[in-house]
């Protein structure tokens, strides 16, 4: 289940600092198993429930990435949306996400080089109004002007 806001694009020429995006998803057991098949990252902790038990965890957990895909998400389809261009993200993960979770992705506009079109975003997971990972990100907005 995703809960989004609407999508599209928001060109640099209309961004300004503090606007914020956001999307919310139940990360499902199907979610993992087809993020484990795609990134072919199958770490028994995302699939093997008693495996998982016996680690730090206490129990299964989401990959950090598909937790961070959901940053992506927001960027690509929201702010600033399509014909964004992905340059960097930094990533702090500070605690697991497990199945049935709903995580919220929120990413939010703190400095505009109109000049250059890059575009720095605070962004930040969370799973019951506590961060379960931290970022920041730097994309190349598109723009509303031709040349």
């Amino acid at each position: 289940m995703l809960d989004n806001m609407p999508r599209g694009t928001i060109v640099i020429e209309d961004l300004e600092i503090g606007m914020s995006r956001e999307l919310s998803k139940i990360v499902t057991d199907r979610d993992i198993e087809l993020f484990a098949e795609v990134s072919t990252d199958r770490n028994p902790v995302h699939l093997d429930d008693s495996y998982a038990m016996d680690t730090i965890f206490g129990g299964r957990i989401a990959h950090g990435m598909l937790t961070a895909g959901l940053i992506s998400a927001v960027i690509g389809e929201q702010l600033p949306g399509h014909g964004t261009v992905y340059l960097g993200q930094s990533l702090r993960f500070l605690a697991p996400v497990r199945p049935g979770d709903r995580v919220r992705a929120v990413v939010t506009v703190t400095a505009i080089d109109y000049g250059k079109r890059r575009v720095t975003l605070d962004t930040i997971c969370e799973v019951d109004g506590k961060p379960v990972l931290k970022g920041e990100a730097t994309v190349l907005a598109p723009s509303g002007k031709f040349d």
